[in-house]
C-alpha cells in the first residue's frame, strides 16, 4: 500500500485519543490530585468524529505487513543516538497547547506521572517506568502518522476481538479476510504467550524494544501493554496468555491509573527534582539510548 495512502492526520493533538480513553475507562483511583478523576477530560457527549477517524485509519492500516515492516525499520534504533535528557528534550517538540488538562511540556506530564508512582511508595523501576513510558512517541518525530504512534494496541496475525475500541472498522482491514489471519488463534498457538504475539506498532512496543534491557519484567509488561485495553480492561485474548502473562497483568492494571489521572496544571519543580531523576536514569539506563 503507497504511502500517500497514510497522510490523513485526523488528530488536533496527540493527546485526543486519551482524552478518549478517559472517557470510556473512568478510573476511582484516588491518584489525581488536582481535582476529581470525573472532571478529567470525561466527556459525556459521543466519541468525537476525530477520535472516530483516528481508529478508523488505525484499525484499516494496522496490518500484519505493517507492523512487521516498522518493526524491521524503527527496531533497528539507526535514527538517532541520545541522552535521556537529550531525548526528552527531543520529544518536548510534541508540546500540546490544546490539551484541556495541562499546557506542560511533554517531560513534565512524564514527571507528574512518576511523582505520583513515588508519593505512593511503589519501587524505584516503576517510577522510571512513569518516567519513560512516552519516550516512544518520538515516533511522530520520525514522520510517522498519529495512528501509528498512540491509540489502543491489540495483536495482529489473528481474529480482531470485539472488545477492542471500534471492532466494526477492522471490517475494511486486509488482514480481516485473510485465511491465514482472521481465525480465532491466526498465525499463533493456544496460550502461547504475549510475548509471541505480535501487537498492533505503536509508542508501546517502541519503547518497549528500547528499554528491554533495562527495566525488570513487570517494567516491561507496563510499557509494552499499557495501551492493550482489550486485555487489561476487557479480558479479551485470554486464550493467547500464558501463566506468566496471567501474573504480570495486575502490575499493568496497577500502572494505567497514574497514566491517566496524574495530570495537573502545577509543574513540578525540576530543580529540586533533578539530582534524584538523573540518579535514578544512571542507576538503570546507559549513558546514551538509540532511537
Amino acid at each position: 500500500m503507497s504511502q500517500a495512502k497514510f497522510e490523513s492526520v485526523p488528530l488536533a493533538n496527540l493527546d485526543e485519543w486519551e482524552e478518549d480513553l478517559l472517557r470510556r475507562y473512568p478510573d476511582p483511583e484516588a491518584i489525581a490530585t488536582a481535582k476529581a478523576t470525573g472532571e478529567y477530560r470525561n466527556y459525556e457527549s459521543p466519541a468525537r468524529d476525530t477520535v472516530k477517524e483516528f481508529y478508523r485509519l488505525n484499525h484499516t492500516y494496522q496490518t500484519w505487513d505493517f507492523v512487521q515492516e516498522k518493526r524491521k525499520d524503527f527496531l533497528k534504533f539507526d535514527k538517532k543516538e541520545m541522552t535521556v535528557w537529550d531525548a526528552f528534550d527531543f520529544l518536548n517538540q510534541l508540546v500540546d497547547d490544546s490539551d484541556p488538562d495541562t499546557d506542560l511540556d511533554q517531560l513534565q506530564h512524564l514527571l507528574q506521572t512518576s511523582e505520583a508512582i513515588r508519593r505512593d511508595g511503589h519501587p524505584d523501576w516503576m517510577v522510571l517506568t512513569g518516567l519513560m513510558h512516552d519516550m516512544g512517541k518520538v515516533l511522530c518525530l520520525f514522520g510517522e502518522q498519529q495512528w501509528a504512534v498512540v491509540g489502543d494496541t491489540f495483536p495482529v496475525g489473528c481474529a480482531y476481538s470485539d472488545k477492542i475500541i471500534y471492532p466494526e472498522y477492522f471490517a475494511a482491514n486486509p488482514d480481516f479476510t485473510d485465511d491465514r489471519f482472521n481465525t480465532k488463534l491466526g498465525v499463533y498457538q493456544q496460550n502461547c504467550g504475549l510475548r509471541k504475539v505480535d501487537m498492533s506498532w505503536g509508542h508501546d512496543e517502541y519503547v518497549y524494544h528500547m528499554l528491554k534491557d533495562y527495566l525488570p519484567e513487570p517494567g516491561l509488561y507496563m510499557l509494552r501493554y499499557h495501551s492493550f485495553y482489550a486485555w487489561h480492561r476487557e479480558g479479551a485474548y485470554d486464550y493467547l496468555l500464558d501463566d506468566h502473562d496471567r501474573e504480570m497483568l495486575k502490575w499493568v492494571k496497577l500502572f494505567n491509573p497514574y497514566d491517566l489521572y496524574s495530570k495537573s496544571p502545577e509543574p513540578p519543580d525540576w530543580k529540586k527534582l533533578r539530582p534524584y531523576y538523573e540518579d535514578l536514569v544512571a542507576k538503570y539506563l546507559p549513558a546514551t539510548l538509540k532511537f
